[in-house]
């Protein structure tokens, strides 16, 4: 397993996909450095960076662009096959693959969500939102590592649940919400850390059991549909 995620890390880093998680967090932190330096109380830009900013587009895009990234663009270029090819059970390679694709993906929006979070309220909420966003990377690396399995095009189905069922449904129609991992984000965030920065109709025992159900459903789903492929790359 280790060395299927060191492989899995080493290719990733090394794709030119990766240059496209900088420049997002670059610009959370940017932004709260810039209004907390020009004195902007933290009620009018707290939840247009936090949440409208880090948890509605920078969490789900680094996570949709790492997820799809760790088999799939193995699966476009014909890779897979050397790993597929090993007499390794599925779940010895999908396991190490969620795993570098959840600790780049957490690691990535953590720290500028904590430095942000901190910068508008205070060292507890930072720390809220690292912990929290960590445990929505594992369910959207687990949600699009099983799309990247599942579909020839899942870039375009991620962008399609994070921009249509996440933020322009979730806006209008309350009962998306259920379904929306950013909700469960801010709500695990806003339990561990209250503030009125954050908000949310989803309750806190609701997100946990939906991010947990996410994270291991998908991820035997990835599970069952490689054991589905051939050795030449192909469903069978």
């Amino acid at each position: 397993m280790s060395t299927v995620g060191w492989i899995t890390a080493r290719g990733l880093f090394g794709r030119r996909r990766f240059l496209m998680l900088v420049p997002l967090p670059l610009l959370l932190v940017g932004l709260a450095v810039l209004c907390r330096a020009l004195g902007v109380a933290p009620g009018e830009w707290g939840p247009a960076v936090l949440v409208g900013l880090g948890l509605a587009v920078v969490l789900p895009v680094v996570a949709l662009v790492v997820g799809t990234g760790v088999l799939g663009a193995e699966i476009e270029d014909g890779t897979v096959v050397h790993i597929l090819t090993k007499p390794l059970p599925r779940w010895q390679i999908v396991l190490p693959k969620l795993a570098v694709a959840t600790g780049v993906s957490a690691a990535t929006v953590a720290v500028p969500l904590f430095a942000a979070g901190t910068l508008a309220d205070s060292v507890r909420l930072g720390l809220a939102l690292a912990a929290a966003s960590a445990l929505g990377a594992l369910a959207y690396s687990a949600l699009f590592l099983a799309l990247s399995l599942l579909t020839r095009r899942p870039v375009l189905l991620g962008l399609v649940y994070v921009l249509i069922w996440e933020g322009l449904l979730g806006r209008f129609a309350d009962g998306t919400r259920v379904l929306s991992v950013q909700q469960w984000v801010i709500a695990l965030a806003d339990r561990m850390a209250p503030t009125d920065l954050l908000g949310t109709s989803v309750s806190v025992p609701v997100a946990a059991v939906l991010t947990a159900l996410v994270a291991v459903g998908f991820t035997v789903l990835a599970i069952d549909r490689l054991r589905s492929f051939s050795v030449a790359g192909e469903t069978s």
